[in-house]
């Protein structure tokens, strides 16, 4: 059977999202260990242009924050839709982690 590419949710011990004011959506990685903290602090594999393709935002908003005291990664951005509007189809912002959770991590060496 062939080895798989691990995902950030291989490293965390969890990937959530949630809802941070009716304009902002906040995600938080939470990691198992310094080596997978790492790997998803390292800005030349997890940077603002990733999460801005991964969810349709402008780089330009997009802020991280790095813990490494606490191996927490923590992603903000502006919602593209705001909470509660007729198109809003997460009013709590509970599935927004989920592309970041299967984002693929690198190859030992190499950012994406």
């Amino acid at each position: 059977m062939p080895e798989t590419t691990p995902t950030l949710a291989d490293l965390a011990h969890e990937v959530r999202s949630k809802n941070a004011g009716p304009f902002w959506v906040t995600m938080e990685l939470f990691l198992r260990d310094a080596a997978g903290y790492r790997i998803a602090a390292d800005e030349s594999f997890l940077d603002e242009r990733v999460i801005a393709r991964l969810y349709r935002v402008d780089a330009a908003t997009v802020q991280i924050f790095r813990i490494p005291s606490l191996n927490v990664v923590k992603i903000s951005f502006p919602r593209p839709i705001s909470q509660g509007s007729l198109r809003d189809r997460d009013m709590h912002a509970g599935q927004h982690h989920v592309p970041l959770a299967l984002l693929r991590v690198p190859a030992a060496g190499g950012g994406s």
